[in-house]
Formats: structure tokens, sequence, C-alpha cells
């Protein structure tokens, strides 16, 4: 059989296989019975708001919910989160292309199915996140690099700098394919693609990016200042902050679970396993960095389990063309087990408020959310009120969703200092708001008398299980504290 056809009957064998993983993701979505989480909320709200730049985040989340809204004509939850699935698609096939020029068609195809069955892949098919946004960006990044060390063609250059730059409008750490560059670069001297490209790849980059990086600098550096808070110990004093053994055990151990046992366990052994030819040599460089530099930001403060995401794009290729080679038994079960999880999940939410453990749904994060929006915005109408001030950051961010059409002010504290959200930092409670229904944990006090609510309401069953949460109106001539 001729390479070309071999090729042909690769991708023809993942697109049906990564189609019918989309489609059944989809369906499933339809059925899909949590609410958006605080961050979806927020990423839709960016859409509404169309800008070069956020808060916390750079705009391509944005801007991709917005589209996918508009061309459906629906903001329902479906639509926010339908891209999810089609962008991770994208990237499976990106990635076994990729594959299948640097290792042949069988490991395309084993590629392809891993990582569009990966946990981490599962997930961003369910909830909309910038990881899932970044991930064909920097997999056609990849792509492009690859092919210009091959090649050593300019177009490459400048098409791998676009990407990489979109990847980064998306998530800030795409900067990590810089480091993994430089690195692939001193480990195998084919990766060495020459100044001139390296000049308009950095070109390009700088070009996309440039949007942002103006935003950036005429906004106060407001994402920068954001993403160095949660870095944590860039801002600690260096007599308070402290080692954590247990948070960096945590989060290698999260990564197990963002990868899967079987992918993760070989990319790590890949170090170790046997002699590796100069493209794994390379794509490690591009891995393992991130996940290291993760690893120390854990042990030093905090990491959430997905910041090393960067880590797999090219971990896939390693561990498959690994296993491929030496355990193809394994790679088989750990398809397996993956494609197990990636049934379970969208199931769990389609059925939602069931299961329970411990006498609450077991993803009650997800539920209660827009109920208690309802809840709110009935009050606000009932008490005449125009306005609607709430204390939460998480309540205020599904207020703007649900209650976009309810014709209602939603305000949030002003900030003493520099704004700790994005709603602090627009949507600030002004001096002349009129009529406001406040929603607080805690009850104001007039005069050192406290306020009776005019409602609670029901949190039952949800992410807001735990809290008491009333409504009040404050008489005339008396207001918060610093709201």
């Amino acid at each position: 059989m001729s390479r070309l056809s071999e090729s042909g009957n690769w991708f023809a064998r993942t697109l049906i296989l990564v189609a019918a993983v989309t489609a059944a993701r989809l369906i499933l979505l339809a059925f899909n019975r949590t609410d958006l989480f605080v961050d979806e909320s927020q990423y839709w709200l960016w859409g509404q708001n169309l800008d070069f730049g956020y808060y916390s985040k750079p705009p391509l989340i944005g801007w991709v919910i917005r589209a996918a809204t508009d061309l459906a004509g629906s903001d329902s939850p479906f639509w926010v989160r339908a891209p999810g699935a089609i962008l991770h698609a994208a990237t499976a096939l990106i990635l076994a292309a990729l594959a299948n020029r640097l290792f042949g068609p069988r490991a395309a195809f084993w590629t392809g199915l891993s990582y569009v069955t990966v946990p981490f892949a599962t997930v961003g098919s369910l909830l909309m996140s910038t990881d899932t946004i970044m991930a064909p960006c920097y997999a056609a990044a990849l792509y492009f690099w690859f092919a210009l060390s091959e090649t050593r063609r300019p177009a490459f250059a400048f098409l791998a700098g676009i990407a990489i730059g979109a990847a980064f409008l998306a998530k800030y750490a795409a900067i990590y394919f810089l480091l993994g560059a430089a690195l692939a670069a001193i480990l195998a001297p084919a990766m060495r693609i020459g100044w001139r490209n390296l000049a308009l790849f950095l070109l390009a980059f700088a070009l996309t990016i440039s949007p942002n990086v103006v935003w950036n600098l005429t906004h106060d550096l407001t994402t920068v200042s954001h993403t160095m808070d949660n870095v944590g110990w860039v801002r600690e004093d260096s007599t308070t902050s402290s080692l954590s053994l247990s948070r960096m055990v945590e989060f290698i151990v999260g990564q197990f679970a963002v990868f899967g046992p079987i992918l993760f366990a070989a990319l790590l052994l890949s170090l170790v396993g046997g002699k590796l030819s100069d493209t794994q040599r390379a794509l490690l460089a591009f891995a393992l960095p991130v996940v290291a530099i993760v690893t120390v930001q854990a042990l030093l403060s905090k990491a959430y389990a997905n910041w090393a995401v960067a880590t797999y794009f090219p971990g896939v290729l390693v561990a498959v063309s690994w296993l491929a080679d030496r355990r193809p038994k394994l790679l088989a079960a750990s398809l397996a087990i993956a494609a197990i999880i990636a049934a379970a999940l969208p199931i769990l939410t389609a059925i939602s408020p069931t299961p329970e453990r411990n006498g609450a749904p077991l993803l009650k994060r997800y539920l209660g959310r827009a109920d208690l929006s309802r809840q709110i915005i009935q009050a606000a109408k009932t008490s005449g009120a125009g306005a609607v001030y709430v204390s939460d950051r998480d309540m205020l961010a599904d207020l703007f969703y649900t209650g976009a059409d309810a014709s209602l002010n939603f305000y949030a504290p002003r900030p003493a200092g520099r704004p700790h959200n994005y709603y602090e930092q627009m949507y600030a409670y002004p001096d002349d708001a009129g009529p406001t229904l406040f929603v607080l944990t805690g009850a104001p006090s007039c005069a050192g008398k406290p306020v009776a609510p005019v409602t609670t309401f029901n949190t039952a069953g949800g992410a807001y299980a735990k809290y008491n949460i009333a409504a009040y109106v404050l008489p005339s001539g008396c207001t918060l504290g610093t709201p």
C-alpha cells in the first residue's frame, strides 16, 4: 500500500470516529441540565461587550461565544458551550495530521482518537473554557513549526506566528510555546529554523497579539496584573509565603486525571524508557517544561490541574508514539478508559441533579445558579427596584446572563483600590442607581439597627446550599457603608 493511500485511510477513519464522538457530545449537550458556571457566564458577558481585552483573560473566548450565539440566534447554554466540542474535534484532527507527518498513519489514527477522548477534552466539551479556545490554535502552531523545521519555508514561519498569536489571545499560557521552541532547537539540531524564519515568526506573533498588548497598556495592565495575582508568590512577601509539598503532590496527581493515567505515565516514562528519536525529544521540549514550571508554582503557591494543559498538545504525540512502539495493548487500554469517562461525564450532566452524595447532588457546583437569579429578579420587580446590588461575584455572573432581558441594572460593590473582578471594574454601584434591592449574605444595619430582609431566597440543592442569602431594601437616607 502506498503512503498516499495509507494517509488517506488514516484520515478517513479518524475523521469518522472523531466526528461520531463530537456528534454524540453535541446531542448529549442538548440534554445538559447544569447551569452555566461562573466563568462561562462571565465569558458570555464579555461577548456582549466586544473588546481587545478583559479583566482576567485575553479576548478570544468572548469573541467565539459571541460569534456562536449570534450565528445560532440564541444565547442558551447549549450555544454558549457548543463550540467546545467542535474545537476539540478540530484539535484532534490537527494533531493527528502532525502525527502522520512525524510518525506515520498508524500514530496519526491513535493520536486523533486519544486526544478527542482525553479527560480534559471531555470536560472542555461540557464547559466552555480558555483552554478549549487555545487548543486548536496551539496545535496548529505545532504543526506549522514542525513543517517549518522540515522545509524551512517562510510561509510556515508566518503561519506558526499567527497560530500561536491566536492561542495567546485565547490564554496567555500559549507563551510556553516560545520556551519549547527554544529548548527544541537546543536538543534537536533539525529544529533550528534559521534567523530569517525566526524573525518572520516573531513578527507574525507580535502583530497578532498587538491589539491585546495595546489594550493592556491603555488599561493599567489589567489582565497582566490579574495573572500575577493568580501566580500568587509574585505578589506575596517572601517572608510570609511557604512551600507546600501537599499542593505539589495534589497537582501532580491531578495530571493523571487531566490527561489520563496511562498517557501521563507514558509521557513521564518516555524520559527513561528507552532511546528517543530527535522528533520525540523536540516534542518533549515543548511538553515537559510546562508541567515542570506549573509543578514549581504549585509548590510555591497554588496551581489548578488545568494550568499545565499546554503540556498535552505535544505530549499526546509523545505518549502515543512511545506506547505504539512498546506497549500497544496499553494504548488500547488508555483509549478504553478515556472512552468510559467521555461517555459518563455528559450522561451525568443530563441526569442531574441525580446522583447524590451525602444528601447533595454530585454536580451541585453547577446547579441552582439560574434559579437563584430568577428569584432575585422576581424580588426586585416585586419591590419596585430598578437596580440590584449583589456583593458576591458568582451571583453577579449569573444575574447578568439569566437577567439579560429583565430590564434591571446589576451592580457590584465599589472597589476599595484596584478592582478585584470584572464586575467591580465595569459595573460598580453608582451614586445615581435609584431604588435598589440589596442582595447580601449578612444583614446590613442602619443607625445601629439591623435591617429586616424583604425576602429570603431558597438555595437548597445547588451551589449556594450552605449560604443564607436575603434581599433588603434600605430605608431612605441609609446606605451600606461602602457600596
